[in-house]
């Protein structure tokens, strides 16, 4: 008889749903249960999770790796999947293996390395691998002096904070005086400088933004999978030109994600993306967490997740390469279920999950019982897109 495998994902994107989809899907034909933990109770990784629970608000990161031991051993996980607090998780990874549980995150020192964007940026580059002019700025002052550096090669100036995820707090640098044409349409990024600079002289407290060209599209996401013996399993490119998206396997941007991901232990599932600085590529950003976006390799032939729960459980998938690359597609939502039943939030000091109501499947089966729970954002840094 085949054993099951027991994997939890804390506080994570909606679109993992899919990840959850493809864990139960895999190839091996392997019985896999999933624990789901959020902030939010209507959260479609609630609802899609075989067992479920809320996770307390306010912890530290201390605090929160005590949660998580007590998850793992009251839910015999096997492999648990962190976001939330990662580095400080990944930080005890021989005590997650105490109680019988892999992790499937890079070392802490990696994980820390690319929280700030300018520290990666100096590494990334220290190793050779291209990035975009930047400066870090704090201040009215500095943010004036970048901008008109950048415009007076031609450029237009973004920002965005140093640390983040998923796009949040991007901004496009324009000279134009704020008017209707801001109040027009859908809300633009792109922001009068005065107005900034206005913002800056009122705040209580220095930013920390990265300010740097904008870049060109294509945009490429390279998906790694590598293993902690350091060899990469996986490094396939998905590509965001507009509205459409497509897969590819070009040196210019494979080769440089692999050798990030072997040269900073990026162990398991990670990102490096890339945008174009005229007509070269350069790195925008490494996420050190499976994409949300890591279920569209599926067009390709590939189940990454799966690959992934067996190189944490010490097996060895081997390569993935795919056996074809899926034809262009675009991305439109869905709708995903979310539970009948909301709860109220734990407190912030009783630590204990707070179960989810028992939902029943509508015709009382494990297979509709699977696809009638739920997730959304994850409510704590760092904050998915």
């Amino acid at each position: 008889m085949v054993s099951r495998v027991r994997v939890w994902l804390n506080r994570t994107y909606a679109e993992n749903v899919f990840f959850m989809d493809q864990l139960r899907e895999n190839p091996s034909g392997r019985p896999v249960e999933i624990h789901a933990t959020h902030g939010d109770p209507d959260s479609p990784i609630l609802a899609a999770a075989d067992t479920a629970a809320l996770e307390p608000e306010g912890l530290s990161p201390a605090a929160y790796v005590e949660y998580a031991l007590d998850q793992c051993a009251r839910h015999s996980i096997d492999v648990f999947v962190p976001v939330l607090h990662q580095a400080a998780v990944a930080a005890h990874r021989e005590e997650f293996a105490a109680v019988g549980t892999a992790l499937l995150a890079p070392p802490p020192e990696a994980v820390a390395t690319f929280h700030d964007k300018v520290t990666a940026y100096e590494a990334v580059q220290a190793l050779g691998v291209p990035v975009p002019p930047w400066w870090r700025v704090r201040t009215e002052d500095e943010l004036v002096a970048a901008v008109d550096a950048l415009e007076a090669d031609g450029h237009k100036a973004c920002f965005k904070p140093a640390a983040g995820a998923g796009g949040v707090g991007f901004r496009i640098i324009t000279r134009a005086p704020f008017s209707l044409m801001h109040l027009g349409g859908f809300p633009s990024p792109y922001v009068p400088l005065n107005l900034v600079v206005d913002a800056l002289r009122q705040a209580d407290a220095p930013v920390d933004w990265l300010v740097m060209p904008r870049l060109e599209e294509p945009e490429v996401s390279v998906d790694c999978l590598t293993g902690p013996d350091g060899r990469v399993r996986m490094a396939v490119g998905r590509t965001k030109n507009g509205r459409r998206r497509g897969f590819t396997l070009q040196p210019s941007f494979i080769e440089p994600a692999r050798h990030v991901a072997r040269a900073f232990s990026l162990h398991y599932l990670t990102n490096v993306q890339f945008r174009m600085y005229g007509d070269q590529p350069v790195l925008l950003d490494v996420n050190t967490r499976p994409a949300g976006g890591l279920h569209q390799l599926s067009q390709c032939g590939l189940n990454a997740p799966w690959a992934a729960v067996r190189l944490a459980l010490g097996e060895d998938p081997g390569e993935l390469v795919p056996p074809f690359l899926g034809r262009d597609y675009a991305v439109v939502a869905g709708p995903r279920p979310v539970r009948a039943v909301s709860v109220p939030q734990p407190q912030p000091e009783d630590r204990r999950p707070t179960p989810l109501p028992a939902v029943p499947a509508p015709d009382g089966g494990p297979s509709a019982r699977a696809k009638s729970r739920v997730g959304e954002e994850p409510a704590a840094t760092p904050t998915p897109a």
